[in-house]
């Protein structure tokens, strides 16, 4: 596009754009996300910008780097930053069944809300429009925070329409992805109404965003039209919950959550997230997690029964939030060995141990990397084997040469 600024050239040249839709909030219409070919989120530049808001927009994306600082907090390399870590789940059947986990992060939306600590909460719920996707909704009642329960693997960018929402004079509580959270955290060092509008934010362990063409391919392999969808579900309604298509004539048709994102939707994943030093929600103030449970060579089981969350506080009002939620009865919590945590979130584990040869590559191939500060991904290289290392190293050399980036 002959109007595409410097930076936003950069980021398309190393495929580093997240997909959180920042840039476009920023740009007063100048930039607006689009479904790219294929199927991810993706910015298209509609009008000229100036260097001031190029500048702007480069200090709140993450596509190049992140930076976070331990302030005083436990801050483990591999999981970052953390005021305390525990298990629970929503005393609230109904969202605990329905939740991707054990419903914790809707439980403390749920006691934000009824304790009048924000007016509504910012987050993805399907879109009505294609039940596959998703679209941003300000959720203001417990109904509609159980509707919007359960985790789901699109594309999303929740900052795309916030600008309208600064002026106004709502709290509202942000969920997003660990990215999302990130970028939130940068504007809000440049414009100190995102800390009036948005006082609390939230997120969970991302293993990465998959196109739009991933659940395609899960209704291909359920043999389910587009056209005969009525409601998609990836997750939820049990633990960890199936990939469900209901078909306007009421029907249903299902897969386990090993097969739909084990051996789907973790194809699709976009290639900036296999370069995340931050899939844990590092800037978030609570983040959540699937507490899997493991056998007893520490492999997480993905048998179905009633969920159990993770849940890590990030920062004191992370905490304050949690035992006020606990107090309230709308969240039951339980200790937590976190000598467990690289065996139930193995996922995360390796990516974090394998960043440092992915970014070694790209930088060989004279390609564009995310810059990370404070995200210890030096040490937590040397907890991987060489041999894994070497792997990866040459596997995102030959992902460049082959144009797959």
């Amino acid at each position: 596009m002959k109007t595409q600024t410097p930076f936003l050239k950069r980021i398309e040249r190393g495929s580093l754009c997240a997909g959180c839709g920042g840039c476009a909030a920023l740009s007063g219409g100048a930039i607006t996300m689009e479904r790219s070919d294929k199927a991810f989120l993706r910015p298209r530049q509609n009008a000229p910008i100036s260097a001031e808001l190029d500048a702007k927009i480069a200090g709140v994306c993450i596509g190049l780097g992140q930076s976070v600082e331990a302030q005083g907090r436990t801050d483990d390399i591999v999981w970052g930053p953390y005021v305390s870590m525990q298990t629970g789940w929503s005393t609230n059947a109904d969202i605990r069944h329905r939740a991707s986990s054990g419903g914790a992060l809707s439980a403390v939306l749920v006691h934000l809300l009824q304790s009048g600590a924000v007016d509504g909460v910012l987050e993805n719920t399907a879109d009505p429009d294609n039940p596959m996707g998703n679209t941003p909704v300000i959720a203001r009642d417990a109904d509609a925070i159980a509707d919007s329960a359960g985790s789901r693997y699109a594309p999303s960018a929740p900052l795309a329409g916030i600008a309208p929402l600064l002026d106004g004079t709502e709290r509202l509580a942000f969920v997003g992805k660990p990215c999302d959270v990130a970028a939130l955290r940068a504007w809000e060092q440049v414009d100190p109404r995102i800390a009036e509008r948005f006082p609390v934010k939230l997120s969970f362990f991302c293993a990465g965003v998959p196109s739009l063409d991933g659940a395609a391919g899960i209704l291909r392999a359920l043999d389910v039209a587009e056209n005969d969808l009525d409601t998609f579900r990836y997750r939820g309604h049990g633990w960890p919950g199936r990939a469900t298509a209901v078909l306007k004539d009421g029907t249903e048709r299902s897969m386990s959550y090993h097969d739909s994102w084990g051996n789907i939707l973790s194809r699709h994943v976009q290639h900036r997230c296999k370069l995340c030093a931050d899939g844990t929600g590092k800037a978030a103030d609570i983040v959540c997690a699937d507490a899997w449970h493991a056998d007893e060579d520490g492999y997480p089981l993905f048998e179905e029964e009633d969920g159990v969350s993770l849940i890590v506080a990030r920062t004191g009002l992370g905490a304050q939030i949690l035992k006020a939620a606990q107090t309230a009865g709308t969240l039951h919590t339980e200790g937590f060995d976190m000598g467990e945590l690289r065996g139930i979130q193995k996922g995360q584990f390796g990516r974090r141990r394998l960043l440092s040869a992915r970014l070694a590559a790209l930088r060989l191939m004279g390609k564009p990397v995310p810059r990370y500060r404070g995200l210890h991904v030096a040490e937590v290289a040397k907890l991987a084997r060489r041999g894994d290392r070497l792997r990866n190293f040459t596997g995102m050399i030959r992902r460049v040469l082959r144009g797959r980036m």
